[in-house]
């Protein structure tokens, strides 16, 4: 049964939105031009990043990965490509799962995916299924921050791994670790390739604000873009951190 309070529920209707957009030509050209990969990504996660998580995950092809949070696939599905492993992709929207399916389809990787509707806090998954736990800028959207990290240190096997990356104002999240029986073992701050995102994000926006209207509307094209500017604005004032953090279970 899922129990998301009322922010989660309307983000959940904003995400929906989105990747019902994700497939049109001029939102898979700003992704690829901001973050490099053209899934419907619904995170700051860059390829660069994705790469980066391979080694610190451990993942090949004998390990089990679980994405929660996983969207339409990025960046759950790549890692699985790239590194042979399985994985299992887990949200609340149907419609980016079933996009997420799709492209698993699409690039052969149909028998090494599995896909789940679950919320995060309450995942239906049995203790240590999993030997590698990652999430994308998740835990930033969602109020029970740490029933979702106790969920993920039940589903996960003792040597296993977790990696995430939060965006934060106020960052707790090393007591969150601690009290959920985590063990930080590395902590990146990637603040600054958040920031080149973001303007990369102003620019693509910028270049194809006359197809973003056709596709948007005007008024929420250009909300959209202030909205990025703001969002900029305030990482480079260090009111906004984007930091990566790889756990082990204590």
């Amino acid at each position: 049964m899922f129990c998301c309070t009322d922010t989660e529920i309307a983000l959940k209707k904003r995400f929906e939105g989105a990747y019902a957009r994700s497939k049109q030509p001029v939102m898979q050209a700003i992704e690829r031009q901001v973050c490099g990969c053209d899934y419907g990504g619904n995170s700051w996660t860059t390829r660069k990043q994705a790469d980066a998580l391979i080694g610190l995950l451990g993942l090949g092809a004998a390990t089990n990965l679980i994405d929660l949070g996983a969207g339409t696939g990025w960046p759950g599905l790549y890692l699985a490509e790239k590194s042979a492993c399985t994985v299992t992709l887990v949200d609340l929207p149907e419609i980016g799962l079933r996009l997420a399916k799709r492209r698993a389809e699409e690039d052969g990787l149909r028998d090494r995916v599995s896909i789940k509707i679950a919320d995060a806090a309450d995942l239906p998954f049995a203790a240590e299924s999993f030997d590698a736990v990652g999430h994308s800028d998740l835990l930033c959207c969602l109020v029970r921050k740490h029933t979702v990290l106790q969920e993920c240190r039940r589903i996960v096997c003792k040597r296993g791994r977790m990696a995430f990356t939060v965006i934060s104002i106020a960052p707790d999240y090393r007591s969150f670790l601690e009290s959920t029986g985590w063990r930080l073992e590395k902590l990146m701050d990637l603040t600054a390739d958040y920031a080149q995102s973001c303007a990369r994000q102003i620019e693509a926006d910028t270049s194809r604000q006359e197809q973003l209207a056709e596709l948007l509307g005007a008024s929420e094209a250009r909300e959209r873009l202030a909205g990025w500017r703001s969002n900029l604005s305030a990482i480079r004032d260090g009111l906004f951190l984007r930091e990566l953090f790889v756990c082990r279970p204590c």
